[in-house]
């Protein structure tokens, strides 16, 4: 059985340079056959060249720039059943590719719910900070707001269940990926699309599984703030937050939410634009207007997740932050699970023990 990593890449030769070693490595280590290739998004930098220099066994598959969704062709195309999904600045621990693929393969259920979907506990760079993927939904002056840091998750990290979505690594189920149509264009450039597509398999009645026997490491950001800058960042997260909203949500008491959230943030950037930064003045405003003329701009990917009000509302429930907590810290920390294998990214000195988190804060 053939594994594929896969690694998403946009001028990203440095990043490459830091990151690949480890992906290459952890494939190696697996008891299963895997095969790395980078999809690169016709960088404009030496990514290829280096890349057919430095790791000439590496395959790279041209294509445009689509973000997540140019894993939309190539994934449905690959042998193996599963894949694992990767942003190019994502680092691997060596033996994170078997325990997240698992769940894949061994039929994995949640009830009468099948695994299409998995994640692994993420630590940014220093080895210290948590991330995520385990992640929880909550409503935020009525933006949907999925975050795998809000009070009290330090008790969650290290327990294995479900999670609403993932981000910048992932596996899936080939075959359920492609017929759930992959990540949705309506949100390029990015933000969101992983939280689209894990909703979109939960009303198609799958589950997606935190996995933390895997462990990733992520940079954060490091394309989107280099051309979009924080602002821009958080324009698009906005954008994409009432794209989100427009296309999946039908429950009476979700659009309601929706719409008077609307009207208070309209009326909070009315307040706060005298004493504004020009950057940040009027930025709901503008996120809505940018998120109207996307949504005239790609009919097509209105057609909303498939699924029952009731498992709308359902997931909003079951991955809130104190449901999520419940479910999932009861008991305490299961036995056997350590922590990773070295508390900081592969190929660097270890460092001190887990951090405090921050919290995440609505803006």
């Amino acid at each position: 059985m053939l594994v594929h990593l896969l690694v998403l890449n946009y001028n990203g030769r440095r990043l490459l340079a830091e990151c690949l070693p480890s992906v290459v490595d952890a494939a190696r280590a697996s008891r299963h056959p895997c095969r790395v290739a980078v999809i690169d998004n016709d960088s404009g930098d030496d990514s290829v060249a280096w890349l057919a220099s430095r790791f000439p066994r590496v395959e790279v598959i041209r294509r445009p720039n689509r973000g997540l969704s140019s894993f939309n062709d190539v994934v449905p195309r690959l042998e193996g059943p599963v894949a694992l999904l990767l942003n190019n600045d994502i680092k691997l621990d060596r033996g994170c590719v078997d325990p997240l693929i698992e769940p894949l393969l061994d039929g994995q259920t949640d009830g009468r719910s099948p695994c299409f979907m998995t994640a692994p506990l993420c630590w940014l760079f220093d080895g210290a900070t948590y991330e995520g993927f385990k992640t929880a939904v909550r409503w935020r002056w009525g933006l949907v707001q999925a975050t795998a840091r809000f009070p009290g998750c330090e008790a969650a990290i290290y327990r294995p269940g479900l999670t609403a979505s993932a981000g910048a690594a992932l596996a899936v189920d080939c075959r359920k990926f492609a017929a759930l149509g992959g990540f949705d264009p309506l949100f390029l450039p990015g933000r969101l699309e992983d939280l689209d597509f894990a909703f979109r398999g939960y009303l198609a009645g799958c589950h997606a599984r935190y996995v933390p026997e895997a462990v990733a490491y992520h940079r954060g950001a490091a394309t989107f703030d280099r051309v979009f800058g924080e602002s821009g960042c958080e324009q698009l997260a906005l954008r994409n937050t009432l794209l989100f909203q427009w296309k999946n949500l039908r429950h009476p008491a979700h659009r309601a939410r929706g719409l008077a959230g609307l009207s208070l943030r309209l009326a909070l950037d009315v307040a706060r634009a005298p004493g504004a930064p020009p950057a940040r003045r009027w930025a709901f405003t503008r996120a809505l207007l940018a998120a109207l003329a996307r949504w005239r701009a790609v009919p097509r990917s209105r057609d909303r997740a498939r699924g029952s009000l009731r498992r709308e509302r359902e997931f909003f429930r079951r991955f809130s932050p104190s449901r999520l907590l419940a479910a999932e810290t009861a008991g305490g920390r299961p036995r056997g699970l350590p922590r990773p294998r070295s508390s900081s990214p592969p190929g660097e000195a270890n460092r001190a023990p887990v951090r405090s988190i921050p919290v995440e804060v609505s803006r």
